[in-house]
């Protein structure tokens, strides 16, 4: 009986944590750290630098916005193109949050390998810190495709009054 009214319990919890989570997503953020980790060996790398540029928006129409570059990146010039391309990140969608995570449907991206699919990012805040961790999955950018996740630290931009 008691198995039954603490699932009974999570089931009603459950939406209004969902809600309490995009509450604490909702506003403007501001990227401070980003690493690639290596499930194989626990290897950290910088790949965007040490202080790499960036922002995250969540809307209350539930869209995210996402624009990430590297650290002191370069005007490009023709042959600089794809040097230019590979040192950012940008996207946007629609998300939904579920406990600890949010689903975004891509709908454009600056990798249109990106655009159409789920991105799934699990997330927590803490004060003004919000730490987001992708799943693990192959690399398909680096040789022999290696298990990796991203891990990016962000810290939320205070209106200005």
């Amino acid at each position: 009986m008691r198995a039954l009214g603490l699932f009974c319990l999570l089931l009603i919890a459950s939406p209004a944590f969902a809600a309490d989570g995009e509450q604490r997503l909702l506003g403007v953020w501001k990227l401070e750290s980003w690493y690639t980790e290596f499930k194989a060996t626990g290897e950290k790398k910088r790949f965007y630098g040490d202080r790499p540029n960036g922002y995250l928006v969540f809307t209350p129409e539930k869209r995210i916005l996402g624009l990430i570059t590297g650290e002191q990146r370069k005007k490009p010039a023709t042959e600089d193109c794809v040097a230019a391309f590979w040192s950012m990140v940008a996207y946007s969608g629609i998300y939904g949050v579920e406990n600890d995570k949010w689903i975004m449907k891509v709908d454009v991206s600056w990798n249109e390998s990106w655009t159409g699919t789920e991105q799934v990012r699990f997330f927590k805040v803490e004060g003004d810190a919000l730490t987001v961790t992708s799943p693990w999955e192959p690399n398909a950018n680096l040789p022999g495709s290696p298990e990796t996740r991203g891990v990016l630290v962000w810290t939320k931009v205070k209106t200005p009054q």
